[in-house]
């Protein structure tokens, strides 16, 4: 027979298991589940403010600068799913991203306009228009596809619609998922957005 001690012990645990499951948000496809993934070698925990821990290892590494670009110039190339922000001395940080699906692929010279950390999301109309499922706006935080931290990309005739930000799906890392923005894991966004500052040049090619 089971004790009342044993009884309680039993359902308090299931509460705690159920609380910390997450949903996570895919603008690409559709919406899944998981939960707090376990740390187990070569895996890293996230070390954000995150009720998440992502099964990813972040991607930034040094590497020579293939753009020959001034430093602080990001270059986006979208064939090989990477960017490349220049550094001094012919360097360059280099990170994998998820780009524009089919259709919704760009190439062409911006500028970050302006940052945020855990920024609010408000789907643009031509996305609502496709989507009238999505929420109008969604406040920042871990279900929030824009992830940790986004920089938004200006040019000469205004906001271009197109950020460089975190995700809440890091699967889409190397794919052609969204629609044009250019995706980080969140712990290779937090990296770059440190490393920029608003103004700085980007190209996609």
């Amino acid at each position: 027979m089971i004790s009342m001690k044993g009884l309680i012990f039993a359902v308090s645990a299931a509460a705690l298991v159920a609380s910390t499951g997450a949903q996570a948000f895919d603008g690409g496809s559709s919406g899944v589940v998981r939960g707090a993934a376990p740390a187990s070698p070569p895996t890293q925990t996230a070390s954000l403010s995150t009720e998440l821990n992502r099964a990813a290892q972040p991607t930034h590494t040094l590497v020579p600068d293939p753009t020959e670009e001034k430093p602080g110039t990001i270059t986006v190339d979208t064939k090989n799913r990477y960017l490349y922000l220049s550094l001094e001395g012919g360097q360059a940080m280099r990170y994998d991203v998820g780009v524009g699906r089919e259709g919704f692929e760009w190439q062409g010279r911006a500028y970050v306009g302006r940052r945020a950390q855990w920024p609010t999301w408000t789907p643009p109309a031509a996305m609502l228009k496709r989507r009238p499922d999505l929420p109008k706006t969604m406040i920042g935080g871990v279900e929030n596809p824009l992830g940790a931290r986004a920089m938004y990309l200006y040019n000469k005739s205004g906001d271009t619609m197109f950020r460089i930000h975190g995700t809440n799906e890091p699967d889409t890392i190397g794919q052609a998922v969204s629609s044009g923005c250019i995706r980080l894991l969140n712990e290779d966004i937090v990296d770059l957005y440190e490393r920029v500052k608003v103004g700085a040049v980007v190209n996609v090619l």
